[in-house]
């Protein structure tokens, strides 16, 4: 799914780059992310992003 090129789409319709890109800038910012799906029984899907809280420092 986080795989560049991996789409749905019919061919020429897209490059398949959306989810690998998310999926690498959020592991740059060291966080995470998890797809649920179904979520519900009629279908559904959920993403899950962890991000680490930011704390700041005292400027000097």
């Amino acid at each position: 799914l986080f795989e560049p090129f991996v789409t749905s789409k019919p061919p020429g319709r897209g490059t398949g780059l959306g989810l690998a890109l998310v999926y690498s800038i959020i592991e740059e910012h060291l966080g995470a992310i998890r797809v649920e799906s179904p979520i519900t029984e009629q279908g559904g899907t959920r993403f899950i992003i962890r991000l680490p809280m930011h704390a700041p420092t005292s400027g000097v």
